[in-house]
């Protein structure tokens, strides 16, 4: 998942340097007394995070054995620091990880694997999908707090009011752009030149990236140069948002979408509460969600992403014990409903899709986007090859770069992310 989450790096460091990092910090615990374990929460700290914290303090009115040294780290920010904190001195004994974390930190051997422990006591109450995405080489190295996927999502009373229906291919999105343009005024969609943003292009191109099982590199291949192609024909016709490859392009598209300044964008669900903030979604019921349009082999597709809890392999015995009990506790179905009612974040378990969950439209509506949802190769490297395509796409639809050079130049930039892959 990929979400622009503004904070300073200083507030954060100091906030790290502030608190002891589990891994090292068994001896802050008096003889006797409960063990005190450190959590690295990376959810949206005005948000999210007041619901975790609440949470916390649940997990130690029923647990008086144990404490919880609550941290929130800023999100872009939390990779790097607990690589550096786990491969020196310590690291928390917590990690909200995002899923594509998971492979990179089991393969260093910094997270614990959870078979057989009581934080995998419910495994068969959640998604399978989301069990298989958190191994890595056959163990299971997280368990999944929250899901999500991108969605096509759309303004119901605009896409009315040009008499057009939720577009089932790419090819239609452009003819219901045009004539909702001529309708309303408005631009029927706006894209975005992330790479995460450019990957239902690809599956529905039958492609991806990179070709795990194989070894190989699939980004400057004809399927994939195909799904590019039909992405960067979506900045250019009537009705048709030109391409935003400003830093600041993420929100600009947000704030046109939730204002009514544009009927359709790609958008996965932990904009949900900021949609509500809108003057466009004011009524709830007015935010449409669909599986994304499908490419030309007929299939839909989008990433899986979402974040799991994993526990830190290098606390000591009764910090991983305290570690394993905080992860069964966030991560049962009574918890995650909680999150789901107060942060609109979507279950990974389906007992947890209680009917109070369900009433709001926009869980329900990405709930009935999920079997679209493509998992992620375990590939330690995976996330990382958005990194050369966050760089490339940009140039490529602001016209400053060819489609062919762009991608070769994202080819060779995966050659030393993935050195033993070919083409």
């Amino acid at each position: 998942m990929r979400r622009g989450i503004a904070a300073t790096a200083l507030v954060a460091s100091l906030a790290l340097a502030a608190t002891a990092c589990g891994g090292d910090g068994a001896g802050d615990d008096k003889a006797g007394g409960p063990v005190t374990i450190t959590w690295w929460d990376t959810s949206n700290a005005t948000n999210e995070a007041p619901t975790y914290k609440a949470l916390v303090k649940e997990f130690e009115a029923a647990h008086q054995d144990i404490k919880v040294n609550y941290v929130n780290v800023p999100f872009d920010q939390a990779q790097n620091k607990f690589d550096t904190a786990a491969g020196s001195k310590g690291a928390p004994d917590v990690l909200r990880s995002e899923v594509g974390w998971t492979p990179a930190f089991a393969k260093k051997g910094f997270f614990l694997p959870l078979d057989g422990t009581e934080a995998l006591d419910d495994a068969a109450k959640f998604q399978p999908s989301l069990i298989e995405q958190a191994k890595y080489e056959g163990k299971t190295y997280g368990v999944p707090l929250v899901t999500d996927t991108l969605a096509f999502v759309y303004n119901k009373q605009l896409f009315e009011k040009a008499g057009v229906e939720v577009p089932q291919t790419w090819d239609d999105l452009k003819k219901a752009a045009a004539t909702i343009k001529d309708e309303t005024g408005v631009d029927g969609y706006w894209g975005s030149t992330a790479g995460y943003y450019g990957q239902p292009f690809l599956y529905g191109e039958g492609t991806d990236t990179v070709d795990a099982a194989a070894k190989k590199i699939t980004v400057a291949s004809p399927e994939a140069k195909k799904a590019y192609g039909t992405w960067l024909g979506l900045f250019d016709g009537k009705g048709l948002h030109k391409a935003d490859a400003t830093a600041e392009a993420y929100a600009h598209i947000q704030d046109a979408f939730v204002n009514g300044k544009v009927a359709s964008i790609i958008q996965g669900p932990w904009e949900i509460t900021n949609f509500y903030k809108g003057s466009a979604f004011q009524d709830k019921d007015n935010l449409g969600i669909a599986t994304v349009p499908a490419g030309s082999t007929g299939k839909a597709g989008a990433p899986t992403g979402g974040h799991n809890l994993s526990v830190y392999a290098g606390s000591d015995a009764a910090h991983q014990k305290a570690a394993l009990a905080f992860v069964k506790f966030m991560t049962s179905a009574e918890a995650q409903e909680k999150v789901a009612l107060k942060n609109s974040t979507l279950p990974t378990r389906d007992d947890a899709y209680t009917d109070q969950v369900k009433a709001d439209p926009g869980i329900a509506g990405f709930q009935g986007v999920l079997p679209a949802a493509q998992p992620r190769p375990a590939l330690p490297e995976y996330s990382s090859l958005w990194g050369p395509l966050d760089d490339e796409l940009p140039q490529i639809a602001a016209g400053k770069q060819s489609l062919d050079k762009g991608l070769a130049d994202a080819e060779i930039a995966f050659t030393k992310l993935v050195p033993d892959f070919g083409k």
